[in-house]
């Protein structure tokens, strides 16, 4: 692995790579790259602003056909963000949403460079649906997820904790893969705790040490 990829990124640099309706169009699945998915009234483009501190890069729209898109930015030749489709409130026909699922399914089984998953969810509507839907695919795929209860700061700080505690109480029996916190990209809080995950997915070299590992064991 190069040993760029060693290296923490700096989230400041990021910029925009490209945009993907299916697998076939996503760029080379080599190096590291790490997903934020939500329902797309969670404030995930505003979190990747928030944390890029680049209230342009990951723009939001209201039109049916941007929905679709897996778009990308690179932090550096090694580590990308991927800012998966959000959709919940998006009016499109069920052969739409369908055939985003198997696309959505596709690249979250088949991309070897994804090394986990940032989940957001607004803290005061928190596991709908949707969001217990990408945990699954998560969970079956022995992926680490990281959840950001979003818009924290519309919750007093009672009841904010009081939902994240909840939240981590209802998902403990996964807690080797998932881990939760709560954001708020229009006050800039939970920064150091997100930056701390995306730097250990994206700089932790010992799932490759363990792949090779297992390749020496079956090897004849």
């Amino acid at each position: 692995m190069d040993s760029q990829a060693l290296t923490a990124p700096k989230y400041r640099d990021a910029q925009f790579l490209t945009s993907a309706s299916r697998l076939s169009q996503c760029p080379e699945d080599s190096g590291w790259e790490v997903a934020f998915a939500g329902r797309s009234n969670a404030g995930k483009s505003s979190a990747i602003n928030s944390l890029t501190k680049n209230h342009k890069l990951a723009r939001t729209s209201k039109t049916p056909g941007r929905t679709q898109l897996i778009n990308f930015f690179s932090l550096s030749e090694q580590q990308r963000l991927v800012d998966l489709p959000g959709y919940g409130f998006a009016k499109v026909p069920r052969a739409v949403k369908e055939e985003w699922t198997r696309q959505l399914e596709n690249y979250l089984a088949k991309r070897e460079s994804l090394r986990g998953m940032i989940l957001l969810m607004d803290v005061r509507h928190p596991l709908q649906p949707f969001d217990q839907q990408m945990l699954d695919w998560a969970l079956a795929a022995n992926m680490p997820v990281h959840i950001l209860l979003t818009k924290a700061d519309k919750l007093k700080k009672g009841p904010a904790k009081n939902t994240l505690l909840k939240v981590r109480s209802g998902l403990a029996a996964h807690a080797e893969l998932v881990s939760v916190q709560l954001f708020s990209a229009l006050k800039h809080t939970g920064h150091d705790e997100l930056v701390a995950v995306l730097n250990a997915w994206l700089t932790d070299t010992s799932v490759y040490e363990e792949d090779e590992e297992e390749f020496i064991d079956e090897a004849p």
